[in-house]
Order: structure tokens, then sequence, then C-alpha cells
């Protein structure tokens, strides 16, 4: 079976049933198991005592050294089930829908919008901790909902975007060596006095595997806004991701983020609070509204679902494309 299909089954299996909790909670997810191997390197390689140098090359062998190990285990995998025909073909299916994150993505979302209107504020504080880094009690009910919104437009670049595109790529090896490089930039790759040369590599290698998948991400959000608001949504969608996506920080982030944005008519982005550190972030279509609502987040949960599904089209049509012509 070709990568295509084995891509359009994960995709399915992961929109269906997502991450079930008795399963994880009997086995470790493999995402687990990748941070307790970075977790590891961190604490037996990252000596704050050591300099600069050492340290930043530290991390970068070290991360060398862990995707060489989840690729070879990829290899091991792929040989394993192209031996076992369709069967093995159907159990990648499902081990590829472990590393997608569709279903879980989009009932983290929307959990926001019921904590709000089942808890009011505290609820969607709480609903909202769950998925966003910076301080739930500086938000308001709009920045609440600006926040999760957010964090789909993000997520769906990095959780089912770059790890489809990867494993089109590369096979199991390329979509486990991302899924670490990932896990790895979000556990050390931060700009603090313990990351900053540490996680350097991990952050650098991750802004370059999902350079393409960003602006993937911000042209499905753009089809998606024509699905659902007609030509000039979609119009609106990709000129502010055209225009605003450089304003962020991340050289990635910007691109889903700005393109929801503009579909949904929100200003994005802004000054925001992790802890003690204030971000002063320029926002992403200045010129939308600020005051997001529960039926906005709404609205961004259907928007991802149907770029999900455009995803998962663009995948079975590519596959009849190759049966036909190949």
């Amino acid at each position: 079976m070709s990568r295509l299909a084995v891509l359009f089954l994960g995709l399915l299996i992961d929109r269906l049933v997502g991450d079930p909790d008795w399963l994880w909670c009997r086995f470790s997810h493999p995402v687990v198991l990748f941070g307790a191997m970075i977790g590891l390197a961190d604490r037996q390689l990252n000596d704050p005592v050591e300099g600069s140098t050492v340290r930043k090359r530290r991390g970068i062998v070290a991360l060398a050294a862990m995707v060489a190990v989840v690729v070879a285990a990829g290899w091991l995998l792929s040989d394993l089930f192209g031996l076992m025909g369709w069967v093995g073909a159907l159990i990648e299916g499902l081990l590829v829908s472990v590393f997608l994150a569709q279903k879980s993505l989009f009932d983290h979302v929307g959990a926001v919008a019921d904590g709000l209107r089942q808890g009011g504020l505290a609820g969607g504080r709480k609903a909202v901790s769950l998925i966003v880094g910076r301080d739930p009690e500086t938000l308001d009910r709009p920045g609440i909902c600006r926040a999760a919104i957010e964090s789909l437009a993000e997520n769906f670049s990095d959780g089912v975007m770059a790890p489809a595109l990867w494993y089109l790529i590369g096979g199991l090896p390329g979509l486990l060596a991302y899924k670490l490089v990932n896990t790895a930039d979000s556990m050390i790759g931060h700009l603090n006095a313990r990351y900053r040369d540490f996680g350097w590599a991990a952050a650098r290698l991750d802004d370059v595997m999902n350079w393409p998948a960003a602006r993937l991400s911000a042209a499905l959000f753009a089809l998606a806004a024509w699905w659902t608001g007609g030509r000039a949504a979609a119009r609106i969608a990709i000129g502010v991701a055209l225009r605003d996506a450089e304003l962020h920080r991340s050289p990635n982030a910007g691109w889903p983020e700005a393109a929801v944005a503009g579909a949904l008519g929100l200003a994005l982005g802004g000054p925001r609070t992790y802890g003690e550190l204030v971000v002063k972030a320029p926002c992403l279509n200045g010129g939308g509204s600020p005051n997001a609502t529960v039926d906005t987040v709404e609205n961004a949960v259907q928007l991802g679902g149907k770029a999900a599904d455009l995803l998962a089209v663009t995948v079975f049509l590519a596959l009849l494309v190759s049966v036909f012509l190949f």
C-alpha cells in the first residue's frame, strides 16, 4: 500500500477516533517516550557550569543522536510492516494516526467555548490553560477566545499538516524524526538562560522542518474560508497571511495565525504574558476586531475542520491520480 493510502487511512482514523483516553491510560504515548529521552539528555548534558559553546555543541550532538535513534526505529518498523502485506499497512496507518492531532485539537479548542459557556471566566481560563502557555489569569473573555483560536491555527500546522507532510516525504522515519524534533523544541527550544544554547539546534531545526507546513496550512485555511465564506473570505485570509505573517516572532506560526485572523475578521497576536515575562508582539490583521466570542471560537473550530477535510481530500485525490497513472 502506498504512503498516500496509509496517510489517508491515518487521517481518517485520527479524525474519527483521535487519542482515546482508555488507550493512553494503559500505555505510554510515543511522544511521552520522546519526552523522556529528551529529558534524560537535558539532565545529563545540559550543565549550566559549562560555557555557551560547549552547551550548544552538546545540544547539537544530543539532537543528532536522538534523531538517528528514531529514524532507525522508523526504518525497522517500515521493513517489518512491509513484510506483513496489507495487515502491515493497516498497522502503519494506525501508527501514523497516533502522531496526528486533528480530533484532539478540535476537541480541546471546543472545550474552551464549552468552559466559557458553562463555567464563565473561570471555566474558560481552566480550559485554555490546557492548550496555551500564557498566564490564563491575565486573560479576559475575548483574550481567552483569541488564545484558543491562535492555538488552533498554530497547532494545526505543527500537529496535523507537518506530520502528514513529513510522512509523505520520508515515511515512518521522516514522521518520527519530525515528531522528535518538534517535541524537543517544545521542551528545550526556549530563549531562557538554561536552554538558549543547549536547545538552539532543536529550535532551529524545528523552524526548518515546519517551514513548508506553515505556509501550506495558511493556504488550506484560505481554501476553507472560501468553502465557508466565499471567495472574498479566501482572498482576505491569504492577503492577511502574505502581509502580516512576518510580523510574528516565529518564522512559521504567523502564517496559519494570520490566515485564520483574516478568515474570521479578527485581530490576533499582540502582547501576552507568560508567568513574569511580558511579550510585546504586534497584532496580526490589526484592522480586525479584538472582540472574539464563544461563537468565534466555534467558527474557528469549523474552519479548522474544513481545512482538515481539504487535506484528506487532497491526499485522496493524489492517491487516485497515482493509481491511474502509475
